[in-house]
């Protein structure tokens, strides 16, 4: 029985989508290893969205299958990915989450492996709080929380400014949004992804 693994994202302007691929392919990496991606609702309109330079952006997610709480407990691990607003993960992931309770209150989540990668546009702009407050929903849920550990050299790379945290794998998008994802910050994305996948085909065996 493959093992599945569910990536499950919010991407204002494609940034926590391309770390949603790194962290799917990590995954992929691992024999038996099912992977599915899934967006999360959208909250603005349109217009908003073109407004603020999303449109474009948005539009190339639109094949993306919306993710429904369902999804959820249909999978051996869940990897969530979220821009950071003001140190927390974006409206539109917590509007998902909140929509959950009802797998809370069987225990639908229990057990189940969960882990969170992240974006911000500044080199501090709250990347460890967003995810490790996140941490919190995903406690409440029965779930195991998976991080990414030192083993993974690229995260004492100080040659240069890199994302990447203990906690999940994360990239730094500029205040315009003009920075890309670097290799490295891909490097332990895809790290995450497999060690996640790993961690979830033992529990599952």
């Amino acid at each position: 029985m493959a093992t599945k693994i569910k990536i499950i994202f919010y991407s204002t302007y494609g940034h926590v989508y391309e770390m949603a691929k790194a962290v799917a392919e990590g995954a992929a990496s691992v024999d038996g290893t099912e992977v599915a991606i899934y967006r999360v609702a959208e909250l603005m309109d349109e217009a908003t969205l073109e407004r603020i330079g999303a449109g474009e952006a948005q539009a190339a997610l639109a094949d993306i299958p919306i993710a429904t709480p369902d999804v959820l407990e249909d999978s051996d691990a869940i990897i969530f990915g979220t821009p950071t607003r003001f140190g927390n993960m974006a409206a539109q992931m917590r509007n998902f989450l909140d929509q959950t309770g009802g797998l809370w209150a069987k225990g639908g989540l229990v057990g189940k492996v969960g882990s969170v990668f992240a974006s911000t546009g500044t080199q501090h702009g709250g990347q460890e709080t967003t995810i490790t407050s996140f941490h919190t929903t995903l406690f409440h849920h029965g779930m195991v929380v998976v991080g990414v550990p030192y083993t993974e050299p690229a995260l004492t790379n100080m040659d240069e400014i890199t994302g990447g945290t203990p906690y999940g794998a994360t990239t730094l998008a500029g205040s315009d949004g003009s920075r890309q994802l670097s290799e490295n910050e891909r490097t332990i994305a895809r790290f995450q992804g497999k060690h996640v996948a790993e961690i979830a085909k033992k529990l599952a065996q």
